[in-house]
């Protein structure tokens, strides 16, 4: 009898690893670079990836134990799979962040700001978080600053945020898009910039649920002129109750569990594919630019999706450039979710990165030092 178990739980683990194994190679090969306007269902195994993963591994190790020639199947996949695990785990030994740069480098900042947390001006003691996050952009002192979920108002009870920053941060130059999010609200994405702002752009992305728009700002730094692009793709548009849903699916309650699968997966799909049509949209505009390119966004989407392969194309991602580790952006849901970017053409050096862990925002800000590697002005 105990055979006969043993036998049937060998065979259980080989099916189970064979399927795992299928679904790992779909999201390494066809979750990436398949259009998800067809092919949703798969694109949604991006965010799989992790625990496709870590399976994967768990399989590798337990056969390695049990039965070493079965551990021959999950090594080959995960091998196949490298370019895929290199995207999701960058692979550096830690360095700090110094935070005085590099001669003839740029401090280029990127952060979802999340309105700043606090819209009405007031006097809370205990809170002030807009206060905190301005003293943490302060204390990195980028020269160039791209901010997602942007609000600003010229209603005198709410906080002018363009104004402060300029004034108080010293970015005198800025490019914003001013959409209009209530009377004398405005919410976008915007550039802040310590150098000269020569020339500038948007594009309205179509049918988002927020009026996303992609940015771009042609800097002047001594001789050399850079185009720099910040944008916020389609989200999720989760909503507590959503949140409340996922706690009932995590839970197995089995009275909610089709329900509130249906409604997540719904805007799972709906996300999905307003991204990809987004992405390709940035990715065209991105190829137009004659000047070398400097990309900040919230993308809403993991290294292993669709929209991130077809955004970055062929620029250097900061975090694996210089940093280690998963590199988590967004603070809730799951501890695998780096959705936010900092890219750079190949015309530029990466020379550090920083990722501050401080739950201010819903997301962490992302900082990078980059230098042109021929640049036009040099100080003998």
């Amino acid at each position: 009898m105990k055979g006969n178990v043993r036998i049937w739980v060998r065979k259980f683990l080989i099916y189970a690893n064979i399927i795992v194994g299928i679904l790992f190679l779909l999201a390494c090969f066809a979750a990436p670079h398949l259009d998800p306007t067809q092919w949703w269902p798969i694109s949604l195994l991006a965010l799989a990836f992790p625990f496709l993963l870590f399976f994967m591994l768990a399989f590798l190790t337990g056969w390695l134990f049990v039965k070493p020639k079965h551990a021959v199947f999950p090594a080959i996949l995960l091998l196949a799979g490298y370019k895929s695990i290199s995207v999701f785990f960058a692979f550096h030994f830690a360095s700090s962040f110094h935070q005085e740069k590099e001669p003839h480098s740029v401090r280029i900042a990127s952060w979802n700001v999340a309105r700043f947390i606090e819209l009405r001006k007031n006097n809370n003691k205990g809170s002030q978080a807009r206060l905190k996050m301005m003293d943490q952009i302060e204390e990195i002192n980028a020269d160039i600053l791209c901010f997602q979920e942007f609000q600003t108002s010229a209603n005198p009870d709410y906080y002018d945020n363009i104004d402060y920053i300029r004034r108080h941060l010293n970015y005198p130059y800025f490019y914003f898009s001013y959409d209009e999010d209530g009377e004398l609200q405005y919410y976008s994405s915007i550039i802040f910039s310590r150098f000269p702002i020569v020339d500038s752009g948007r594009l309205y992305y179509p049918h988002p649920t927020l009026p996303e728009v992609l940015l771009h700002a042609d800097i002047k730094i001594n001789e050399d002129t850079i185009r720099v692009f910040s944008t916020h793709l389609q989200s999720l548009q989760f909503k507590k109750s959503d949140y409340d849903k996922i706690s009932s699916i995590e839970r197995v309650r089995q009275d909610s569990l089709i329900s509130n699968s249906r409604t997540i997966f719904s805007k799972l799909k709906r996300g999905v594919i307003n991204r990809s049509i987004q992405a390709r949209i940035a990715r065209d505009e991105l190829r137009k630019s004659t000047h070398p390119v400097l990309f900040c966004g919230d993308l809403n989407d993991v290294p292993n999706s669709y929209t991130y392969t077809t955004v970055r194309g062929d620029m250097q991602d900061a975090f694996l450039k210089k940093s280690r580790g998963i590199g988590r952006t967004f603070n809730s849901l799951s501890p695998t979710l780096r959705i936010d970017y900092i890219f750079a053409g190949n015309n530029f050096r990466i020379q550090q990165f920083n990722r501050l862990v401080k739950d201010l925002s819903d997301h962490y800000m992302l900082v990078a030092d980059v230098a042109l590697k021929s640049p036009k002005y040099v100080v003998h």
